[in-house]
């Protein structure tokens, strides 16, 4: 056992009295230790990573004192540091499990399925996995349990918890990373909370996100491009939750939590440097191969802010010149 690993047993040989004491706030404070001493725990290799995305920073908002109703302003949950998910023994792809699918769930408009499509072909190259489309599940095989009628704006709502927990664990293909549904039905995680955007496992490899609540994309062009940015947003964060990435405490940022519309709209497409790490530990793409190819598409499907934005990361991250 190193100096550091005996120092941090001892710590928490100290602490462990007062753990009942401590509550969430002393816990936050806690990781915020390990994570200084998971620092120190990086391989040259994994510290170089990190160092090659500080990059992007340029490009990211250093997150700030939450507004009144922020999710930040009422969930209380510690950072995650790249050291830290690299030690948490994150998920990732496999040669055996390589593949992000996406399971259509419910019935959806023309306009919808066109962004069914479009997230599918994101996933891939947001996260540089094989990304496919499985066969649509009818709404019929959501049990009576498994719904509910939202009880202020009176519409169905699909229990998230029992789309993610129960129904796709038992359908999880064996070649799948990860296995994520996507429902235009509104959602609620179970209890008393009104809605959720999405929710997925750290650890299971499913999870599910709706469109319901990102606005009719049959009425315009723009509404169209409105629509699939934040159905875009929400499919690669819940992505990331089930690539064992927690939400971001550094930076305004895809991995961010959100408890609105207004406020996930201030939250932009890609992650800072922290969670642009985790990205390139995980699925370990070429990080201007993949800069580029989401520059294309965002560009091709009117995504002007994001495709500016990668076009200005390619910038930021080429390698210096040798003349």
């Amino acid at each position: 056992m190193t100096t550091m690993q005996k120092t941090r047993v001892l710590l928490l040989l100290c602490l462990l009295p007062l753990a009942p004491t401590l509550g969430k706030r002393g816990y936050v404070g806690w990781q915020a230790v390990q994570g200084v001493w998971a620092q120190g725990q990086l391989s040259p290799r994994d510290a170089d990573l990190r160092a090659a995305t500080e990059a992007v920073r340029p490009l990211c908002v250093p997150v700030g004192e939450p507004k009144a109703g922020d999710w930040r302003a009422t969930v209380i949950q510690p950072a995650q540091s790249f050291a830290q998910y690299v030690l948490s023994q994150p998920v990732q792809p496999t040669t055996e499990r390589n593949t992000i699918y996406v399971m259509p769930l419910g019935e959806f408009s023309a306009e919808q399925s066109r962004i069914v499509d479009l997230s599918v072909e994101f996933l891939g190259l947001y996260f540089d996995c094989p990304a496919q489309l499985l066969p649509a599940a009818g709404a019929d095989l959501v049990p009576d349990h498994a719904r509910r009628i939202h009880p202020g704006h009176g519409e169905e709502q699909f229990c998230s918890a029992w789309v993610h927990g129960e129904f796709l664990k038992a359908r999880l293909p064996a070649d799948a990373a990860v296995c994520i549904a996507l429902t235009a039905t509104d959602l609620w995680p179970g209890g008393n909370t009104n809605f959720v955007f999405g929710q997925a496992s750290l650890k299971d490899r499913t999870g599910v996100w709706s469109m319901a609540r990102y606005g009719d994309p049959s009425i315009s062009e723009a509404g169209f491009v409105e629509c699939l940015r934040r159905t875009l947003k929400t499919a690669s964060h819940e992505t990331g939750h089930m690539f064992s990435m927690k939400h971001c405490e550094f930076y305004e940022c895809n991995m961010s939590g959100s408890g609105s519309l207004a406020e996930s709209d201030r939250y932009p497409l890609s992650l800072c440097p922290e969670c642009l790490a985790k990205l390139q530990y995980s699925v370990q793409p070429d990080m201007q191969a993949r800069f580029a190819s989401l520059a294309a598409f965002c560009e091709r499907e009117g995504l002007i802010t994001e495709a500016d934005y990668y076009r200005q990361a390619i910038r930021l991250t080429e390698a210096p010149s040798s003349e």
